[in-house]
């Protein structure tokens, strides 16, 4: 396939690397203006990935409007509108649009394939989603992730491109809960990281269990497939999220605690604002979401908060 890649960080750089290294011809686009899209296409790394000469790096808007049928996008998951909205109208006709990126509009409460179909109705869309870190597979370590789309021959398409050694995909049958069970699992990880800076490590089993059943219900809420929540976009991501040291979302919940400035991007944040636009379109109540959103928001303490969680009226494990 030919592939534009949009996105130099360490996910966008690691996709056009795995992309290229399994036969793909790969071309990274970058802004102009973008001192990390100029270091990189300088030094042809970014400290983690190391580009073969066969990768094109462009500040060229050919390459996306134009070039390759198949677009790649891994920004800041708050970024796409904006994204989309710099291109003519009707530029992603004809087009594959595949969302390497984790998150919900934090204003509108939109799932970001919902984004783009409201630019392009009639664009392929799918999601890539699941577990991994890039330190973890340019290492050799293997994962398992998906592909979701509404459109069930692309993601046959995509998943048989797509696979390797280094990653398992498996075809996605439910991208309402893929989307949205991908992009809780920051917010969860967020309230992980708390629970690392508090020292109580011991409650990450009932996190990764409630946090998991909220997700459930809203999924099921939006019409989704419940199970989706406890599969690789949600569930099968905690590892990576919920333990890993590698997770920016982990490490700024974990400094909502210390008190350390974090500043790299942690879309839990962002995204936190989504649920809660969706928490009341459907009138589904996610405690743990809103706890974390309380803190980051309204400034309300942890230890609060988690007292709050524990007081609420009892219910049953699996209530809908």
């Amino acid at each position: 396939m030919n592939i534009t890649v949009v996105g130099c960080g360490r996910w966008g750089s690691f996709i056009a690397w795995y992309l290229n290294s399994i036969g793909h011809h790969v071309t990274v686009y970058g802004r102009n203006g973008s001192k990390t899209f100029e270091e990189l296409a300088q030094k042809r790394t970014n400290g983690l990935v190391t580009f073969e000469e066969s990768i094109q790096l462009t500040t060229d808007p050919s390459a996306v409007l134009e070039k390759n049928e198949v677009l790649v996008i891994s920004i800041g998951a708050q970024g796409l509108r904006d994204f989309l909205a710099g291109f003519p109208r009707g530029f992603l006709a004809g087009k594959t649009v595949v969302l390497c990126m984790k998150g919900i509009e934090a204003e509108t409460g939109m799932r970001l394939s919902e984004i783009v179909a409201s630019f392009e109705p009639q664009a392929r869309c799918a999601v890539w989603v699941g577990p991994g870190h890039v330190q973890e597979f340019l290492a050799g370590l293997p994962n398992c992730m998906v592909i979701d789309s509404a459109d069930s021959d692309l993601t046959e398409v995509l998943v048989k491109a797509f696979s390797s050694k280094l990653i398992r995909f498996y075809y996605g049958t439910d991208l309402i809960g893929s989307e949205v069970g991908a992009a809780s699992k920051n917010v969860i990880g967020i309230a992980a990281g708390a629970l690392d800076g508090l020292h109580r490590t011991s409650l990450k089993g009932a996190l990764m269990s409630r946090g998991t059943r909220e997700v459930a219900r809203l999924i099921h809420a939006m019409g989704g497939n419940e199970m989706s929540a406890y599969g690789l976009c949600h569930l099968g991501d905690y590892e990576a999220t919920v333990f890993s040291k590698y997770s920016h979302n982990r490490q700024y919940g974990e400094s909502l605690v210390t008190g350390q400035p974090y500043s790299s991007l942690a879309e839990g944040v962002y995204t936190v604002k989504g649920l809660m636009v969706l928490s009341e379109r459907y009138q589904v109540e996610l405690p743990i979401c809103k706890a974390v959103y309380q803190t980051i928001y309204e400034g309300v303490s942890i230890p609060f908060t988690i007292s709050q969680l524990f007081m609420r009226r009892q219910r049953e494990e699996f209530y809908l």
